[in-house]
């Protein structure tokens, strides 16, 4: 059985091939907050410091916002980090992700 196309769904300039699920709001380059829950380590905001660098050389560690946890268990972190483009966006989150100390970004 062959289904038809769904008018919704042809590719246009704005959407692309992949549809709209791969367009974003986002306008390149942005300055981009990204917020962290880890473990509360001496070695967490180093860390964190560390990966937002390898992005973007100009980050600045005196801009992060810390909360820690209500039993300190845990400290949130906001980065604000300059991104250039979507893909850079991307690897950005997985590496903080992937990151041992990490147990959500956001």
């Amino acid at each position: 059985m062959v289904s038809e196309p769904n008018p919704g769904s042809t590719p246009s300039p704005e959407t692309g091939p992949t549809g709209p699920a791969q367009d974003s709001l986002i306008e390149y380059p942005c300055v981009f907050p990204i917020k962290v829950m880890g473990v509360k380590h001496d070695d967490l905001v180093g860390a964190l410091s560390a990966v937002a660098r390898d992005t973007d050389p100009s980050f600045d560690p005196s801009t992060l916002e810390l909360r820690p946890s209500s039993k300190g268990t845990y400290l949130g972190v906001t980065l604000n980090v300059r991104v250039e483009n979507r893909e850079q966006l991307d690897n950005l989150y997985r590496t903080l992700s992937s990151h041992p100390l990490v147990r959500v970004v956001l």
